[in-house]
């Protein structure tokens, strides 16, 4: 069985895994972190999304042994000293999301897309969020949180 050291939300987890144990069910069942979602099982969904070495991956394509040495955010490990992260905050202030199966994965990519590209447009942040999606909110108060935590991303890098 391999054995894996992976930092997840800033912790080093050292675990023997199945060769086959996919990293989302490593997240959710080995570390308890529910956040991230099991959606669909095909990568068609996104509900998955973490940042894997800082982009956005669905974890539900990543085996756990894949992960040995690299750095996993989860949704939960996005707020910082209790303060959550922007796009949690504008998620929640623009109303970007109905049932919140997908948010954590929505959130996640977005994280990826602002890192990138932290002025986009509508049809820039649609087009960065295609592999993720809901089935709830016909995505425009998604797109307006996106843009909304791109501003307070922006006055954060240049404070």
């Amino acid at each position: 069985m391999p054995r894996i050291s992976v930092t997840v939300d800033g912790v080093t987890y050292e675990d023997d895994v199945e060769p086959r144990l996919l990293l989302v069910y490593y997240l959710r069942e080995r570390l308890g972190l529910t956040g991230t979602n099991v959606g669909c099982d095909t990568s068609n969904c996104g509900a998955c999304t973490v940042l894997f070495n800082g982009r956005s991956a669905k974890s539900c394509t990543i085996l756990a042994a894949q992960a040995d040495g690299a750095e996993v955010t989860t949704i939960q490990g996005l707020a910082r000293n209790g303060e959550w992260h922007p796009l949690q905050k504008a998620f929640n202030a623009e109303h970007g999301l109905q049932c919140g199966y997908c948010t954590p994965g929505m959130i996640m990519a977005s994280v990826d897309l602002l890192e990138h590209n932290d002025d986009p447009t509508d049809e820039e942040v649609r087009h960065g969020l295609e592999g993720n999606l809901c089935r709830c909110t016909g995505y425009q108060n998604i797109v307006k949180a996106v843009r909304a935590a791109a501003g307070e991303v922006r006055e954060g890098a240049t404070s």
